[in-house]
């Protein structure tokens, strides 16, 4: 199809205008560029986020597994593209990777990752502020509150804060993170994110509410007179909600969402008697009063290490035994150690990342007072005992029953036709190490490619580099090493490995839903890491059934009883989801949870201890799910809307009719402006690029294919093409010259004939002519803009065009004949102008009223919050007033009746004191009118000053047109 400049600008304009947020429209550009497959409840909950320009925030609350960060994503992309780019994440220390992954690979992004280290070596590179650094910021909770200062510096567009149900009590004044985040965020935009925005009670929404606003609710007092225990009026409270909570639930978009089963296999052992000898020995040494093994500090956490590599295999033991008895005989030499044996089993085991945020709290070189050497020496006899132990033990008996699970579960694949592909997950990296060996001696040489933090590795190394050869030039090498490693080695597992060996590593930001064999070497005690293993390959793409392996250690009573409590309580093995987010969100912390489980490991000995502690842990486990409260949630924060269906279903096609658009527009300009210094391939919608322009490279391109990325088109030379998008240097450069070129009046033909489809509104029009001017319209207000693009057109005889009908006319095949002088124009179309600006203005007026009555709407729901505010305060003061007065009346009446002087005497006492503690409760609620009146007003002008409007008109270009 040829296309004309006049064409090529109007596409441009339509790729750029700034659209108002209340439809999909808004999102077109941010959707068009994301490598992600449509779903409408995730087009539902961003719009929701993007609604009121007012709103200081909202939550999104989607059940697990429905895309939050994907939602999140389309959000950030948005702000992104209106260069609002100062953006914050927050989140768990063990998701950062994914969300940095996430945000590149599918929404073409650009991310860091900030923790001490980073910041560090940016400040030492010459980057006084490592914030202000062009790109989005990763931090994790605890490295956020710790840098308060600058981040109540910095001014935020929006802060994601994701997994936010970690601050639900952050109204309390001993939360301290939730009080240090307040005050570091105050006066920016939030986007909150949490599977379990209510779980326990309903003080929790209002802790998320001061996150966001102050303004949503009154003080804590007012909000619990209000709504905790007064059924009658959580129907008020869910309608204060739905202004800043969306949540959709997987019922709501299981039409539109096609979600996998998980199925569980446990392969049982049994220890040899060495190794149940190496088990009791580090047991005892662990439950010892007094220990040099294990400095005080860190005793706790060097424990639940150590007792987790124990279970992990013996290699992974020996390790830690010989750190162990090196800091001992340290500590011998010069009374002290330099050694800090938790950032060194952190570091050289790869443990999961949570357990790096201790590892700063933890750390101690303390000098050991009043050493007794006889027992340092016998401790370091004993390790040395153990240390011979564990190395007698060549292969574990787990690791036999590998084989077995290896078997049963490539099995299983064949049954299901599912590839033969399995990720074992270990805790420790020796035990990977030692894994790699064994599996490679029995049959899987050449077949296995272990994943880990580092991934430095030899093996690592040469397939990495081979990747970097076959993917030389193409959009997949990213430029960082640690990231371009990772993406090697996956690739590698899905195109020539059938096992992966990985460390917890592998469980954050790696997608694997080419894989649906999981086998847990080693299972962590904590649900949501399990959780987030399994969700590794059970996600959304994955097209068969998840097989879950386990072994059972037929000799350890708690290991057997870990492992009932994650499949029976928490059902992380079974159904179509797993775990469910109210049993997941009552965990407030994995460690804690770990802690909790250590601690049945020592101190219970005997089988009756063990059921009796388990049994505990469960009842509190289930008193923190209870059912009134779960049934509060569903009708709090479910969507009880009978057209959500409907809503979804009409938001979804819009979105696919408007990216349709999107892709043709951009297609049509691209191939118009690149025509002199491009060879074009229509058929799959690439082009070879033969100058280099914008600083995009010569070579092989390939429009961006929603749900795709670049390495998944594989037809020979296609594999490597870089991905086209709007946002690309090449996709800007190309708008940009549309944008800024000049047109004069011009007579365009276009050529209906040859269209290959029918368009019966403009079948009338052929063989006629006319005249058409597009103008764009800016309108300025709330602190943001929108355009429009408008249409006035005509035909020889002044019969006015419908503006649809000059859209469809604009996608025709067209050719300039000649410029047209102005004279020329008006005396073939007498009065054209004149009629054309009448019309024009009849639009640009519908349009302000259309922005006057939607400002109106926000204007009316951030006053109606501030009523409802300025009414709980003073609610809560009237009811504090007339408690007083109650009591009053109540000691009266004890004082009246009272049988001796000195009863009475205290009573009168008494009364006296309520009663003044009422008069100065009557002054407070004066004052607190006043001050909340004032408050108000002052809020209100400042809303009055956002509606301020502004507008620019600018003229585009007017041709005349004829129809062939």
């Amino acid at each position: 199809m040829v296309i004309t400049d006049y064409q090529a600008k109007y596409f441009a304009q339509e790729l750029t205008i700034r659209h108002a947020e209340n439809g999909v429209d808004k999102l077109s550009q941010s959707l068009f560029d994301a490598s992600v497959d449509l779903n409408p409840h995730q087009i539902h909950a961003a719009l929701f986020a993007l609604n009121n320009p007012l709103s200081k925030g909202v939550v999104l609350a989607d059940e697990v597994g429905l895309g939050k960060t994907i939602e999140a994503g389309l959000v950030l992309s948005q702000y992104w593209a209106e260069r609002k780019r100062r953006i914050l994440i927050i989140c768990p220390a063990s998701l950062r990777r994914q969300w940095a992954q996430e945000l590149g690979e599918k929404f073409n992004l650009p991310t860091q990752v900030l923790d001490a280290k980073t910041w560090r070596n940016s400040v030492n590179n010459g980057q006084t502020n490592p914030l202000a650094n062009h790109c989005v910021s990763i931090m994790s909770y605890h490295y956020a509150a710790r840098m308060e200062t600058q981040l109540m510096l910095e001014p935020w567009d929006i802060v994601v804060i994701d997994e936010a149900h970690k601050l639900r009590n952050a109204h309390r004044s001993s939360n301290k993170m939730g009080q240090t985040l307040r005050r570091a965020l105050d006066g920016s935009k939030k986007l909150l994110l949490t599977a379990t925005p209510l779980q326990n009670s309903l003080m929790e929404l209002y802790g998320l509410s001061t996150i966001i606003d102050d303004q949503i609710f009154g003080d804590e007092r007012s909000f619990k007179q209000h709504f905790v225990n007064n059924e009658s009026a959580l129907g008020h409270l869910k309608k204060r909600l739905t202004g800043f909570i969306q949540r959709t639930l997987r019922k709501d978009v299981l039409e539109y969402v096609r979600y996998t089963q998980r199925q569980t296999l446990t392969v049982p052992f049994t220890p040899s008697s060495a190794e149940m000898a190496l088990y009791e020995g580090i047991s005892a040494l662990l439950e010892k009063d007094e220990s040099y093994a294990l400095p005080k500090s860190q005793r706790h956490l060097t424990g639940l290490i150590l007792r987790k590599l124990l279970a992990s295999s013996s290699h992974a033991v020996l390790n830690t035994l010989e750190t162990i008895k090196r800091r001992l005989v340290d500590l011998k030499v010069q009374a002290k150690s330099d050694l800090d044996i938790i950032s060194e089993l952190v570091e050289s085991d790869d443990l999961g990342e949570e357990y790096s945020e201790y590892v700063e709290e933890a750390q101690s070189n303390t000098l050991e007072s009043d050493i007794d050497f006889e027992l340092l020496n016998a401790e370091i006899a004993e390790l040395a005992h153990y240390i011979e132990q564990a190395k007698s033990i060549t292969t574990d008996s787990k690791t036999q029953a590998l084989l077995t699970a290896l078997n049963q579960g490539f099995a299983k694949m064949e049954e299901m036709g599912a590839p033969r592909k399995v990720i074992i997950f270990t805790e420790s990296k020796r035990t990977q190490e030692y894994l790699a060996r064994f599996l490679e001696a029995n049959g899987f040489a050449d077949k296995l490619v272990t994943f880990s933090g580092s991934n430095n590795h030899p093996e690592a190394t040469k397939v990495y580099q081979q990747w970097l050869a076959d993917n030389q030039g193409s959009d997949k090498v990213s430029g960082s090493p640690q990231i371009d490693r990772r993406t090697a080695l996956i690739d590698y597992f899905r195109h020539h490995a059938e096992v992966m060996i990985a460390t917890e590593a592998a469980a954050e930001g790696v997608n694997l839903q080419f894989c649906s064999l999981l086998i847990n070497y080693d299972l962590p005690w904590n649900p949501q890491r399990v959780e987030q293993r399994i969700g590794r390959c059970h996600r959304y793409g994955q097209q068969f059934d998840v097989v879950v392996i386990n072994f059972l250690n037929e000799a350890n009573k708690a290991d057997q009883r870990v492992l009932e409590l994650l499949t029976e309580k928490f059902h992380l093995f079974d159904g179509v989801f797993g775990a469910s987010d109210d049993v997941l969100g009552s965990i407030e912390s994995g460690i804690d949870f770990e802690n909790r489980i250590q601690n049945i490991y020592e101190t219970c000995r005997k089988p009756a201890e063990i059921e009796a502690a388990f049994d505990q842990l469960q009842k509190e486990l289930e008193a923190d799910i209870n059912q009134k409260m779960r049934e509060t949630q569903q009708l709090l924060l479910e969507n009880f809307d009978e057209d959500i269906h409907d809503l979804l279903k009409i938001q979804l096609d819009a979105a696919q009719q408007r990216l349709d658009k999107v892709g043709r527009w951009f297609w049509q300009l691209s191939t118009h402006e690149l025509a002199a210094i491009a060879d074009i391939d229509p058929s799959n919608h690439s082009f070879t690029l033969n100058q280099s322009i914008n600083q995009a490279p010569v070579g092989i391109y390939q429009l961006v294919r929603r749900g795709q990325q670049s390495g998944s088109i594989e037809n020979g030379k296609l594999a490597n093409a870089h991905v086209y998008r709007i946002t690309h240097p090449l996709g800007e450069w190309v708008i940009s010259n549309a944008l800024q070129r000049e047109l004069p009046i011009a007579s365009v033909i276009f050529d209906y004939s040859n269209h290959q489809t029918k368009i019966s509104m403009l079948e009338p029009l052929v063989g006629s002519s006319g005249v058409l001017s597009l103008q764009k319209f800016s309108v300025e207000s709330l602190e943001r803009s929108e355009d429009h693009l408008l249409f006035a057109a005509q035909d020889e005889h002044g019969y006015p065009l419908p503006s649809e009908v000059v859209q469809k006319l604009m996608q025709l095949s067209a050719c300039v004949q000649s410029e047209v002088g102005e004279h020329e124009l008006a005396a073939l179309y007498p009065g054209y102008k004149n009629a054309l600006q009448q019309a024009l203005q009849q639009s640009r007026l519908g349009i302000e009223k259309q922005v006057n009555d939607r400002n109106l709407c926000f204007f009316e729901q951030e006053v109606n919050k501030l009523d409802s505010w300025a009414d709980d305060l003073k609610e809560g003061l009237e009811q504090s007033i007339k408690e007083l007065d109650k009591q009053i009346k109540q000691v009266r009446r004890e004082a009246k009746i009272a049988p001796t002087l000195e009863e009475k005497l205290a009573l009168q006492k008494q009364q006296r004191q309520l009663e003044s503690q009422r008069n100065k409760s009557r002054r407070e609620l004066f004052d607190k009118q006043d001050e909340v009146d004032e408050k108000r007003e002052q809020l209100i002008e400042s809303l009055e000053g956002k509606l301020n409007k502004k507008t620019k008109t600018e003229e585009l270009f007017i041709i005349q047109w004829s129809v062939q």
